[in-house]
């Protein structure tokens, strides 16, 4: 099995991209292309605005916006749960009969 990476065309606002990808990749490329066209084309179809450039820079703007709550999020339980185990443990060390 060869990880070389292999040309994979995404089309995304009804133009090509060409783009090299490892072959255990392309599935997840392609999902991304078609993620990508869907909030670009509702950005689009909204009106406001029409040029691909600043159709690209808002979908990145939201997509940026998205990424980083997500990461908020994530960050707010992992120090939610680590409390948890904490707790947990202390409540665990007053519950055990002592050395």
């Amino acid at each position: 099995m060869s990880n070389a990476n292999e040309p994979v065309t995404v089309r995304i606002l009804e133009r090509e991209y060409r783009v090299m990808c490892a072959p255990e990749q392309r599935r997840a490329l392609m999902e991304s292309a078609l993620f990508l066209d869907h909030q670009m084309r509702e950005i689009r179809d909204s009106g406001r605005i029409s040029s691909i450039d600043k159709i690209a820079v808002m979908s990145a703007l939201n997509l940026a916006e998205e990424v980083l709550k997500l990461r908020q999020q994530l960050a707010d339980r992992e120090e939610m749960i680590d409390r948890r185990v904490r707790q947990m443990a202390i409540e665990l060390d007053q519950g055990l009969p002592g050395d």
